[in-house]
């Protein structure tokens, strides 16, 4: 029996240059390299609280 994993598809929308050191890092951590650029991440606590931060940088899919 194979369980699926949630995933969460998180879109670049904005760009990082100007905000703070951290937040630019947190969007490289999510895996986001340039403008709409799309990835797909397992959908943890973890994951949830760096959208989070930079929610006003990305879009979620």
């Amino acid at each position: 029996m194979t369980t699926q994993q949630q995933t969460v598809k998180v879109q670049l929308v904005r760009s990082p240059i100007g905000c703070k050191q951290d937040h630019r890092d947190t969007v490289r951590g999510l895996g986001l390299r340039k403008l709409n650029s799309v990835s797909e991440l397992e959908d943890t606590p973890s994951v949830r609280g760096m959208i989070n931060k930079i929610s006003y940088l990305v879009k979620v899919l």
